[in-house]
């Protein structure tokens, strides 16, 4: 699938205005257990947009556990596994005032995890699954690649204007030896 053409943004330095409802449904039993603020959230959201030309859009971002994830999984892709984040596009046949991107759900543990395994940091890896999601959310997909290559230039172009590192580098390193 092919993103969105840029749409709704005027030619204006002003980031776009993202609206979040951010739902913790996740159990906090590791002390250490990083969530970032809303601010964050919105600020990568954010940067997605102006990307695409979109002065503002609302969306969800749950965060949760392994049984919530897996659930959800298996019911909407047919996978009996947690997975570090689903995107559910919101998709609307009439005009609404405001642009509904969707749903991002994201599984602490596995991301954690997944962070921990990677030698990243937990808080860039947050970063670097809120920006995929929110590309899916607008339309991209990386099932061929191409679209998988275009996608993971976004993605490593919008993670530096927060001096995050490229996400994919050690996949890429590992991958040719």
């Amino acid at each position: 699938m092919q993103p969105p053409p840029a749409s709704d943004r005027p030619n204006t330095d002003a980031m776009p205005v993202v609206t979040l409802d951010f739902q913790t449904a996740h159990s906090s039993n590791d002390a250490d257990t990083f969530v970032p603020s809303t601010d964050q959230c919105c600020a990568w959201v954010a940067e997605v947009l102006a990307r695409h030309q979109i002065s503002a859009a609302e969306l969800t971002i749950r965060s949760v556990d392994t049984e919530e994830s897996q659930m959800l999984n298996a019911t909407y892709r047919g996978k009996d596994k947690p997975t570090n984040v689903l995107s559910f596009p919101f998709d609307a046949d009439i005009p609404l005032p405001v642009r509904l991107l969707g749903d991002l759900v994201i599984c602490v543990p596995v991301m954690t995890d997944e962070a921990i395994q990677q030698g990243k940091s937990v808080i860039d890896h947050w970063a670097h699954l809120i920006v995929h999601g929110t590309l899916h959310l607008l339309g991209y997909d990386h099932i061929d690649e191409e679209e998988a290559d275009h996608m993971e230039r976004l993605e490593i172009e919008i993670l530096a204007q927060f001096d995050i590192a490229d996400p994919y580098h050690k996949e890429r390193s590992t991958s040719h030896e």
